[in-house]
């Protein structure tokens, strides 16, 4: 009898196991005082799995438990054939939780928000974009010509279609053609927020990269690999790979750099953005390790932010006739994480150098503060 009950109580449960086998429940925490909004959040692919592992991955959809409207998401593989994250998009009020459900179903198009490309027709670029701003960075064939730049280039926007495409066809992307151009002067600088090794007080540039491989390609992060050959950084052999990510609705990109070099000792880099003639405002804070500079305008083309983040504890930050640079130490082949990118104030979002450090800061904070992620 006893035996009986025991099996028809199996039979009763048994539509709940089933159901919970074909669902799972995301909890997205904010303990924050910070509202967080079109943020891309990773969730542990093995960990959705665990909840859901009949998930057909060409056929399911992560519905917001109070709206029960769709989130945008995408399958991060990081290079890997498997799928290593599922990542999405979303907005959480400060101090609450955001209940997601990952449930059979036919998912909407997600707009396309992140983008990048080798770029062989223009010697060698390597471009790089999202819905907010663009970037690119200089490849071999451009290399000993009156072209070559050591840093990071910008392309300012105010669209959130992507342009890179657009703009190459086109040719003239030095003059705006109602969506942005690009105005900004790289040189023999830094840039944007590049990284080098610091030898004796000298930047030690390397040359372009050589080698590039597409690791993730939206719709909401784009990442990928730059390989820089060996070089001579005031008599250290060196060589670098970095890897640089492109979240949908940030205007900065996550750099991790691995060196390798024949030392024990940490080596000094710097993180560095080109300085104009002219009445910029500079904002630095060794403490935060924030570099944040507000250009002088450019006539009718407006006025560009750059900023740099560093996670590691910054040495020294200093302004010279050049350069803006944040100076820390990396360790032979181990990765250093560090977050640069701009804004443009014909955007319309970041108008003023008040607003570009704020939220400078603000990003800051966001990443000592992370969101929590946890399934059901």
């Amino acid at each position: 009898m006893k035996n009986t009950k025991c099996i028809s109580l199996f039979f009763l449960l048994l539509p709940l196991i089933l159901l919970s086998q074909n669902k799972a429940a995301i909890e997205i925490q904010n303990n924050s005082d910070l509202e967080r909004n079109e943020t891309v959040v990773a969730v542990k692919w093995e960990t959705v799995l665990s909840h859901f592992p009949q998930i057909d991955t060409s056929n399911f959809v992560v519905i917001n438990a109070a709206t029960k409207k769709q989130i945008p998401y995408q399958l991060e593989h990081k290079g890997l054939r498997g799928i290593q994250n599922l990542l999405v998009q979303v907005s959480v009020k400060a101090k609450t939780t955001l209940r997601l459900f990952v449930q059979k179903g036919k998912p909407n198009l997600v707009e396309t928000k992140t983008y990048a490309r080798f770029v062989p027709e223009r010697k060698d670029d390597f471009a790089w974009e999202n819905d907010k701003i663009a970037f690119r960075t200089y490849g071999k064939a451009i290399e000993n010509t009156n072209e070559d730049a050591y840093g990071f280039d910008v392309w300012v926007k105010r669209t959130d279609k992507m342009v890179i495409n657009e703009r190459y066809k086109i040719g003239n992307y030095h003059k705006d053609n109602g969506n942005g151009m690009d105005y900004y002067h790289v040189g023999h600088t830094l840039g944007a927020g590049n990284m080098a090794p610091y030898i004796k007080d000298t930047i030690r540039y390397s040359a372009n990269y050589h080698q590039w491989k597409v690791l993730d390609n939206g719709p909401l992060r784009t990442t990928f690999q730059l390989v820089y050959d060996e070089w001579n950084a005031g008599g250290i052999k060196v060589k670098a790979v970095k890897t640089i990510s492109l979240d949908a609705g940030s205007q900065l990109n996550r750099v991790e750099n691995v060196y390798t070099f024949e030392d024990n000792k940490p080596m000094p880099v710097v993180v560095g953005i080109i300085k104009r003639p002219g009445p910029g405002i500079i904002s630095l804070d060794e403490q935060k390790g924030i570099t944040g500079y507000w250009e002088p305008t450019v006539k009718e083309d407006g006025t560009t932010g750059v900023g740099s983040i560093l996670t590691t504890p910054v040495k020294n930050m200093l302004v010279n006739n050049e350069q803006i640079l944040a100076v820390t130490e990396v360790t032979n082949n181990e990765p250093i994480v560090y977050y640069t990118g701009a804004a443009w104030d014909k955007a319309g979002k970041i108008t003023n150098s008040v607003q570009w450090f704020e939220y400078l800061n603000r990003f800051s904070q966001e990443l000592k503060n992370p969101m929590l992620v946890s399934l059901k």
